[in-house]
């Protein structure tokens, strides 16, 4: 720490993209560097400083490192700090809705210090009475995913049949106790044993497979599914997808949160059973979450107190320091997390 001119300056550790990616993201695409910061920001600037603590590690960051002309995914420049949802304390401001000491989640850089120059994308935490990372989790991006994907897009109705693929992640978790609690039949897929059991004893689930032991995943979801699939939330796409297909009842609802299994392929597979989607009259819809912030206060109104009377529970797999920021982000897409994967850069 150095003072110039009355402003401090502190080192700041970074994770850095180094070049675009191609297949399977390395540890060795990104690096550690140490920048340094003023925690004084402009005056009228509008802006703020805030320390970060905990940063949220998720799939739809990997779209960002390869270049693409989405403006929902923008590419991480090479050689600059990448970017994604976190937890931080705010120790500069200049925006009248925001002090110092104030606790907020939202886009933030994976650095120890941030300067956000638009705050309005920040959320204030006001509830401190749960571990402050759930806001990278079941109180912040991922919750909202999977709160609004299943009630707003999936439309449910007691007793319909749900499958969730990727169900022990960060939002499948979610999805899957959601519908239970609505009064579903839910069966998740997953990647372990380990992770399997944690569906069926801990999330509630109904019942729950490997995808990795079924040679066929239509039999696997004719199975679990005798009678058809009313409701499908697709976090896998590919194979995946396609065997639902072949599942779905008539009128059945898809909400496609991802495609995991799509997102390190040079050349991404075909959707073979499309015409059911046709003769099921099956809908399929997109979520993409920045459309629902702005329900978020009704978001923790539903589910907070579901949160403090233990009937939703939310399990999270904690690497410790930004060293282990992009180990952590690659174990993703070979399933080496176990819950929601959170880096923890301080703890205060």
């Amino acid at each position: 720490m150095a003072t110039t001119n009355g402003e401090v300056v502190v080192g700041n550790k970074q994770v850095v993209l180094k070049n675009f990616v191609n297949g399977f993201p390395k540890e060795s695409d990104m690096y550690l560097k140490t920048d340094s910061i003023s925690l004084k920001v402009g005056q009228g600037s509008n802006a703020v400083i805030i320390k970060n603590l905990y940063l949220s590690c998720d799939p739809y960051m990997r779209i960002r490192m390869t270049p693409t002309d989405d403006p929902n995914f923008p590419t991480y420049p090479p050689g600059s700090p990448i970017q994604g949802f976190g937890v931080g304390k705010v120790v500069e401001s200049e925006y009248p809705e925001l002090k110092k000491g104030d606790l907020v989640w939202g886009v933030t850089g994976w650095e120890e210090y941030t300067l956000i120059n638009n705050p309005q994308t920040l959320f204030k935490i006001q509830h401190t009475d749960v571990p402050l990372s759930y806001y990278t989790g079941i109180l912040g991006m991922p919750g909202i995913t999977a709160w609004a994907g299943f009630y707003e897009i999936c439309a449910p109705k007691k007793g319909e049949y749900v499958y969730i693929s990727a169900a022990s992640g960060a939002v499948g978790q979610l999805v899957g106790q959601f519908a239970k609690l609505f009064g579903c039949y839910v069966v998740g897929s997953a990647g372990t044993k380990e992770k399997v059991e944690l569906l069926k004893n801990k999330f509630g689930f109904d019942d729950a497979f490997n995808y990795k032991q079924e040679h066929d995943l239509n039999a696997a979801l004719k199975r679990c599914f005798p009678e058809g699939i009313d409701i499908y939330f697709e976090n896998v796409g590919g194979k995946m997808l396609d065997a639902v297909l072949l599942n779905m009842r008539p009128h059945g609802r898809i909400a496609a949160c991802g495609m995991i299994s799509q997102y390190n392929l040079e050349h991404t597979e075909g959707v073979h059973n499309m015409m059911n989607v046709v003769y099921k009259r099956i809908r399929i819809e997109g979520i993409m979450v920045f459309d629902y912030f702005p329900q978020y206060a009704k978001f923790l109104e539903v589910v907070l107190p579901s949160v403090h009377e233990g009937k939703v529970v939310y399990v999270e797999d904690i690497a410790e320091g930004l060293e282990n920021a992009p180990a952590a982000l690659i174990g993703l897409f070979s399933g080496r997390n176990v819950g929601k994967q959170v880096v923890v850069v301080a703890r205060e």
